[in-house]
């Protein structure tokens, strides 16, 4: 395409240290380096400071940062409370104004959020064309939620492991597959001698990221006395982190696993591991799985429905283990743990899998080569 695209990306809420929100900071730095337009709309923005990287030539459109008032005491204070935030709101911001201003001068937007009243707006005639809706999780969790992709025309899935349930509850829509990548492929490798796991998530509500029974896996791995030397390290923040705490207390496991809070110097902690590892109950794809391979480290993840089956090669990467079998999680773990060659074996192909398949140059192709089809279709109307 020879023309500059401008090009907007919505988030729920870019201070997030999620991997949603490390695809939008990964795709609007790509772009921008490409010689592309980028705003970047955000709906919600809890702290000041963003837990990623953007570059300096991304523009972010105006988003609201929220208004905090006290917990209050009675009934009135309670209704008083509604009505300062309501005008409060109105004088802060028009978002939506500001959007739809945003969204006219684009040429392509891409949209990743769940925001109904934002969900409108992409699906007026003069937005529904040249939005593309990126789905960052299964099927099945956006069927739980209640999350409904009926006014997208253009929906891009990051692995074809859920292509047909999506379209058979979407036939208006083209979908389109690009999974998501690693800004650089780092140069360093870890140290396969250093006897850390590393597992990274977020502590949503519900468990997710699976972090309890990765405790119970850990419990059958200290039964071998063998791997007494060995730490587990679990990163992440979120409402659950208390409870993981307490899991880890009532297993007297506080010397063998350290919790550590988000970071947004996560490289270092890959390169102090030797193994990584993921419980998850499900994902939509799972960047960390591509960030632990970029930097060598052999993958272990149970095979649940997308994920982990699209970016680890099973006995040659690392091991995908039958969803819900703990013992047999644990079996494959103690397998890479006392085996140094193995693990630097395996971490060599995770390497090259992540250059081969989700590198920024790979990946970003499939996106330019997705911008022209659908100018192309525009144009013939």
């Amino acid at each position: 395409m020879n023309k500059r695209l401008r090009i907007l990306i919505t988030c729920d809420d870019i201070s997030m240290g999620g991997g949603a929100e490390r695809v939008v900071v990964n795709l609007s730095n790509a772009f921008v380096e490409n010689g592309c337009e980028v705003w970047v709309y955000s709906v919600r923005q809890k702290f000041a400071d963003l837990p990623y990287n953007y570059d300096k030539r991304v523009q972010f459109v105006e988003y609201f940062r929220g208004i905090g008032f006290p917990k209050p005491k009675s009934y009135i204070g309670k209704l008083w409370r509604e009505v300062k935030r309501f005008v409060l709101w109105y004088i802060y911001t028009d978002w939506s104004r500001q959007f739809k201003k945003s969204a006219r001068k684009s040429d392509f937007i891409i949209c990743n959020t769940h925001t109904n009243k934002l969900n409108k707006i992409l699906s007026q005639k003069n937005n529904k064309n040249k939005t593309i809706k990126l789905v960052h999780n299964c099927y099945e969790f956006y069927n739980e939620f209640k999350i409904d992709l009926k006014i997208f025309k253009n929906i891009v899935l990051l692995t074809e492991k859920n292509l047909k349930a999506f379209k058979q509850k979407y036939p208006q829509a083209n979908f389109h597959i690009i999974p998501n990548f690693i800004p650089e492929i780092p140069k360093q490798n870890v140290d396969y001698a250093n006897k850390i796991i590393l597992s990274v998530g977020r502590m949503y509500k519900g468990d997710q990221k699976g972090f309890f029974r990765l405790i119970d896996i850990w419990e059958i791995v200290q039964k071998d006395s063998r791997f007494d030397e060995w730490k587990l390290h679990i990163v992440g923040n979120g409402l659950l982190k208390e409870q993981i705490q307490e899991k880890i207390k009532t297993k007297n496991f506080q010397d063998s696993i350290i919790l550590k809070p988000f970071t947004n110097q996560i490289e270092q902690e890959y390169l102090k591991a030797s193994i990584y590892v993921m419980t998850s109950h499900f994902e939509g794809f799972g960047m960390v799985l591509i960030e632990a391979e970029s930097f060598g480290l052999p993958c272990i993840a149970f095979d649940i429905n997308t994920g982990p089956s699209d970016i680890i090669e099973n006995e040659k990467s690392g091991f995908l283990i039958p969803d819900g079998d703990l013992e047999g999680y644990a079996e494959k773990l103690k397998a890479l743990m006392q085996n140094q060659n193995l693990r630097e074996s395996m971490g060599k192909r995770a390497k090259e899998i992540a250059q081969e398949k989700f590198s920024k140059e790979v990946i970003m192709k499939k996106w330019f080569e997705l911008f022209e089809r659908l100018s192309i279709k525009e144009k013939e109307k």
